[in-house]
């Protein structure tokens, strides 16, 4: 069994949440994406700097999960104003990003991260949280809809040349 935890990001942890993320989503996308459009998307979305921004955001929470001994980062969630294409409600937040690298599959960090981004949302006064999915991610999709998220709409998703119509779903706090 693994020994994990999961705590909010500060300003210190930029750097270690831009590698995470970057492991995650390679790994996540490399069977089905350009090589050189996901170096790209990695480099400008997944910089140390995105991060160093979302951190300084009062309105965004960032979370970490890290597995013992050593607490190597494994996971994150960020939590964010909504950027959708969709009629937005007051009070809505958007799960911008959750992921978890692949050797923590099923020993309850992802999980994990989602309680703890639906209690953030909540302590923000959220009311919906709102977030978009590849439409192809049938493992991510199963998660969400396992935790009460419902399909509202959708949203292109653009990584390199290629344009993905990605699902939005939301879930009411």
């Amino acid at each position: 069994m693994l020994d994990w935890r999961v705590r909010q990001a500060d300003a210190a942890d930029a750097a270690l949440l831009s590698l995470v993320a970057n492991a995650a989503f390679l790994d996540t996308y490399a069977p089905s994406l350009d090589g050189g459009d996901l170096l790209a998307h990695c480099l400008k979305n997944n910089a140390v700097e995105v991060f160093t921004r979302w951190l300084a955001d009062a309105d965004s929470v960032v979370t970490v999960a890290e597995l013992a001994p050593g607490y190597a980062p494994v996971g994150y969630a960020v939590l964010t104003a909504p950027d959708f294409p969709i009629d937005r409600l007051p009070g809505d937040i958007e799960l911008r990003r959750i992921y978890t690298l692949r050797q923590v599959y099923g020993s309850g960090v992802g999980g994990a991260l989602m309680e703890r981004a639906l209690a953030d949302a909540r302590a923000c006064d959220g009311k919906r949280l709102l977030l978009g999915v590849w439409e192809h991610n049938v493992r991510a999709r199963t998660f969400y809809e396992r935790q009460g998220f419902s399909v509202i709409g959708s949203r292109e998703f653009v990584v390199g040349g290629e344009v993905h119509v990605d699902p939005v779903y939301a879930l009411e706090l």
